[in-house]
């Protein structure tokens, strides 16, 4: 198993496994625990293998998945993630606990996605920023490589703490995650992170900790961020009408990046705040609720 975090699923908020193998001692054990308890399509959370010796290393993958594990409160956490589009389902999970000579202790079970509802919008938008000429066509296409590109890149140090925070200011709710999108009558691809809509100008700030891994202006998400919180999470921060940062740079959680436009296809003022895990496209909700501390 490899210790490179792409996309992941999860399982619940118990102890799932005991981690043993032939060359542990009586007696001696750590155990997994994964959180929430109830995994849904869309949920990103964390695996915690338990009570190791601070020189252990862990391993492990979910549904063939590898995960990327960092020490956290007597073990080691491994964050992981359900795409949107993620099949409900059983998939399988395994750990390894690595000691110097030792034989690995592993423990191994099923963990089951449940599925989800996503909402259905209708939307109607002008042809030309719907029904794309060739040369946008291939404009559009490679600045979605050129973010996949970023996704799989894994910084292999955890850059985040605590919890996250809201990009905005306020408490006016955000919505859309994973809506079922029609536009101008025809079915598009689902809503990959959640709107806020707020006045032009509102000032947006980093959900936590990390370094700007892109600035750039793109003919879909028009002016945007996407900050590297380490080890295959990032946030992203669309529609912008202004940046006040730069790529290579590393902010703080709170720390203002631009403010809320409505550049590339957008309708009107807001911010669209995605996040992902490695290439999994999960709730940012559920990240701004990560219970893991620091």
């Amino acid at each position: 198993m490899s210790g490179v975090a792409r996309a992941g699923i999860l399982a619940g908020c118990v102890a799932v496994g005991v981690l043993a193998g032939d060359g542990a001692r009586a007696g001696e054990r750590a155990d997994a625990v994964w959180h929430p308890k109830d995994p849904r399509v869309g949920d990103v959370a964390w695996l915690h293998v338990r009570n190791l010796p601070e020189a252990a290393r862990v391993e492990g993958s979910v549904g063939g998945s590898p995960l990327t594990f960092f020490p956290y409160a007597g073990g080691h956490a491994a964050l992981v993630g359900i795409d949107l589009e993620t099949e409900p389902g059983a998939r399988p999970w395994g750990v390894a606990v690595l000691e110097g000579d030792r034989e690995p202790r592993t423990a191994r079970g099923t963990v089951r996605f449940a599925p989800r509802r996503f909402p259905v919008e209708r939307l109607t938008l002008p042809r030309a920023m719907v029904d794309l000429d060739s040369d946008t066509e291939r404009r559009a296409l490679a600045e979605a490589q050129r973010l996949t590109a970023v996704f799989r890149t894994v910084t292999v140090e955890r850059l985040w703490r605590g919890r996250f925070t809201r990009p905005v200011g306020g408490t006016v709710p955000a919505t859309g995650f994973g809506a079922r999108r029609i536009i101008n009558g025809a079915p598009r691809s689902p809503h990959s992170g959640i709107d806020y809509s707020v006045p032009l100008g509102t000032p947006v700030v980093a959900a936590n900790t990390g370094r700007v891994a892109l600035v750039a202006e793109f003919f879909f998400p028009g002016r945007l961020v996407v900050l590297d919180h380490g080890l295959g999470l990032y946030t992203l921060y669309f529609h912008l009408d202004s940046v006040a940062v730069s790529e290579g740079e590393r902010v703080e959680r709170g720390q203002t990046l631009g403010s809320v436009g409505a550049s590339g296809r957008a309708t009107g003022p807001h911010l669209h705040f995605g996040s992902q895990v490695g290439t999994a496209r999960v709730d940012p909700a559920a990240l701004l609720g990560l219970a893991l501390g620091d």
